[in-house]
């Protein structure tokens, strides 16, 4: 493999967009655009649904949000309400069925729903399901929540829907498109993000904030965990179906997954990416000549470090942003001289030189140790590295694709031993206190994978292969 950053980050999970406007708007191209403000949410497929008030249109394929679409694919979604999803897959393999948003019929009539989260049960239900002569035609733990919906639709959309929600264990942010409605539904404890904005005619639910900008929507609020939004011809309603909430959003969304320009329960990512920075300061200063940070994540995180340790941030990585899904993978003989494709150190900026460089976190420790002699071999005298993140010990269960506890070089090593892996001359990770106290104090977050301590206990019958089958 090349050296790529991504190998040794957690995997995204999912982004969901949805749009609902009381006037004739080009609903499909608005989703187009929020989708492709939350690509890095996940890269495998991408979908739009549309509804028109009597039918929903549904197009969605593999590939990016620029390759899943032409101009005619747009040109046949038409109508006042959509919904929309880019995926990277954390239960289901990849393939264009498993690929959301997911439509069905009901009593209602066509139901689409785009979803963002996993569910721990879901193979319960869905064994229910089955015996009761349910047939499904996914492997994704979507499908399990849509037929729930679909068996209550009988009693009303939002009853249905208040159904579903409370039948569900996990982690879920949703979007569902009826004919003349939008809803937006978050889990109990708020692990994944959803938010709520306003366009000139309308209203939009989406993972992110920074997607409202790419449509020229204002940002309102976050979606409550435990909260059920309604948005149709008679305005926007809201109601809870889990009072016993507290929200716990993942902490990873803040370490690395989230754009630095989105905003998630209140806390800009971008400003506590920086307090991370000088918290790390804090915690395990050490005497340099100039501090960098691995693109992009971790570039605010050691603005951070320089600013409390009064040592010059400086750039240390020159980011090649064309290396794509489809590069192709160097030979054996290739790979050693292709390390730095995706990443090349700015030798006149670190040859010499003490070098502190800062990253938001570290899974697997293959990617770091590439790093750190690719600054040696661009003539650093030094490198010591500092995590923006307490090290991942723990799998996460609710819509992250982090791998085995095996392969989690934190999981398996002490800090020294990891210090020694990777070759750098000396490595401190941020604490769990720094980083809540980064985050903000008074909040609570899902600290999973870090403290192995879950917000919703994980069944037994639930180990990770099974989630991951």
């Amino acid at each position: 493999m090349i050296m790529d950053p991504t190998l040794d980050k957690l995997k995204e999970e999912c982004g969901v967009f949805g749009v609902y406007s009381n006037k004739p708007t080009d609903v499909a191209r608005l989703n187009y655009y929020g989708l492709y403000a939350l690509q890095h949410r996940g890269q495998e497929s991408a979908g739009i649904a549309v509804a028109d008030g009597e039918t929903i249109n549904l197009h969605k394929n593999l590939g990016l949000v620029t390759e899943a679409f032409s101009e005619s694919d747009l040109d046949k979604l038409k109508g006042h309400i959509s919904i929309g999803h880019v995926r990277y897959s954390t239960t289901g393999a990849t393939n264009v069925e498993n690929a959301q948003p997911l439509l069905t019929s009901c009593k209602l009539g066509p139901i689409a729903i785009a979803h963002n989260g996993n569910l721990v049960n879901a193979d319960v239900i869905r064994e229910l399901l089955e015996d009761s002569g349910c047939v499904f035609h996914t492997s994704i733990d979507t499908e399990v929540l849509i037929s729930l919906i679909a068996r209550s639709a009988k009693k009303g959309i939002e009853t249905a829907v208040f159904e579903a929600a409370q039948a569900v264990r996990g982690s879920f942010a949703l979007v569902i498109a009826t004919k003349d409605k939008l809803i937006g539904v978050r889990d109990p404890y708020g692990i994944r993000p959803l938010c709520l904005g306003k366009i000139e005619d309308g209203y939009v639910l989406t993972s992110e904030s920074c997607a409202f900008d790419a449509i020229g929507a204002e940002y309102v609020r976050d979606i409550q965990p435990g909260e059920i939004v309604t948005i149709g011809p008679d305005g926007i309603n809201s109601f809870k179906y889990s009072e016993n909430t507290g929200g716990t959003t993942c902490a990873f969304e803040y370490i690395y997954f989230a754009r630095p320009d989105s905003i998630i329960d209140g806390i800009n990512v971008h400003q506590s990416r920086v307090r991370a920075g000088k918290q790390l300061f804090a915690e395990s200063a050490v005497e340099a000549d100039v501090v960098i940070g691995v693109p992009d994540s971790g570039i605010p995180a050691a603005i951070g470090y320089a600013m409390a340790s009064g040592i010059p941030f400086d750039t240390g990585f020159v980011k090649n942003r064309y290396v794509g899904r489809t590069f192709i993978t160097p030979n054996q003989e290739m790979r050693e001289r292709a390390v730095s494709v995706k990443l090349n150190p700015l030798k006149c900026n670190v040859e010499g030189k003490r070098v502190i460089m800062i990253d938001d976190s570290i899974v697997r420790g293959t990617t770091s140790r590439h790093l750190v002699e690719a600054l040696r071999k661009a003539g650093a005298t030094e490198v010591h590295f500092r995590v923006a993140s307490p090290a991942v010990k723990y799998p996460c269960y609710f819509g992250i694709d982090t791998p085995y506890r095996k392969d989690l070089i934190g999981a398996n090593n002490t800090v020294e031993q990891i210090a020694d892996i990777i070759g750098c001359d000396s490595l401190a990770y941020l604490s769990i206190d720094g980083l809540k106290k980064a985050l903000g104090e008074g909040k609570q977050y899902c600290l999973g994978c870090l403290s192995g301590k879950y917000p919703v206990s994980t069944p037994i019958e639930t180990s990770k292969d099974h989630l991951e089958r």
